[in-house]
C-alpha cells in the first residue's frame, strides 16, 4: 500500500475517489452518512485545501484510494462553525487557545472497511502529524463510536474533554506529542 502526502490544490485530483472513500467508510454505524455528507465532504475539501498549514495523507492500492486523512492548522481566534463550539465550552476558552490554536487539527479519518484494522490509519495519521510543530495536534470524535475511541487511545492519544452521560457528545483528543497531554484528566 503506498501512501502519499499531499498539501494544497494537488489533492483535487483525487477528490471523487476521497468521496467515494468517504461514503464507504462513513456510511454504516454509528456514523451512517449517506450521499449528502459525501457531496458535503467533497465541497468542503475544495476550500480545505486552501487554509494554512493543510495537508493530507491518501494511501492507494491497486489504483484505489483505501483511506486518507487531512489536516490543517487551527487558527486563532477558535472558529464558531461546524463543531468547534462544543470543543470550546468544553475546554473552556484559556484551553481552547492555548492546546488547540495553531495546533495541527485532524479533519477527517477516513478508512473503507476492508482497510479497517490494518494499521493503515495509524500509518495515515503519522504521515499527516510527524511534521507538526512541537507534536500539537488534536481532533474531534463523536463519543457513539467506541471503536474510534479505542483507536486513539491504543495511538496514545489523550481523551481532553468528557461529554455528557448519554454518549452523544464530541470529545476532544490532544495527540500523543502534544506538549499538554499530560494535562488532560482521562476517564476512569
Amino acid at each position: 500500500m503506498n501512501i502519499k502526502v499531499y498539501a494544497g490544490a494537488a489533492l483535487l485530483a483525487r477528490g471523487d475517489a476521497l468521496r467515494s472513500a468517504y461514503l464507504d467508510a462513513f456510511s454504516a454505524p454509528p456514523w451512517e452518512e449517506g450521499e449528502a455528507e459525501a457531496n458535503a465532504f467533497a465541497a468542503r475539501l475544495v476550500t480545505n485545501v486552501g487554509r494554512p498549514g493543510f495537508v493530507a495523507a491518501v494511501a492507494v492500492e491497486d489504483e484505489r484510494v483505501t483511506g486518507f486523512a487531512t489536516a490543517w492548522t487551527t487558527p486563532s481566534p477558535f472558529p464558531t462553525d461546524r463543531s468547534y463550539g462544543q470543543a470550546a465550552a468544553a475546554l473552556g476558552a484559556e484551553r481552547t487557545h492555548a492546546w488547540l490554536c495553531g495546533a495541527l487539527e485532524i479533519d477527517e479519518l477516513a478508512l473503507r472497511p476492508a482497510a479497517q484494522g490494518t494499521g493503515l490509519g495509524a500509518r495515515l495519521l503519522d504521515a499527516v502529524t510527524r511534521d507538526c510543530p512541537e507534536g500539537r495536534a488534536w481532533l474531534l470524535t463523536a463519543q457513539r463510536s467506541a471503536r474510534a475511541m479505542s483507536f486513539y487511545r491504543h495511538l496514545g492519544w489523550h481523551q481532553a474533554t468528557h461529554p455528557c452521560a448519554d454518549g452523544d457528545g464530541l470529545v476532544v483528543f490532544l495527540g500523543p506529542r502534544h506538549p499538554a497531554r499530560h494535562l488532560t484528566v482521562q476517564p476512569l
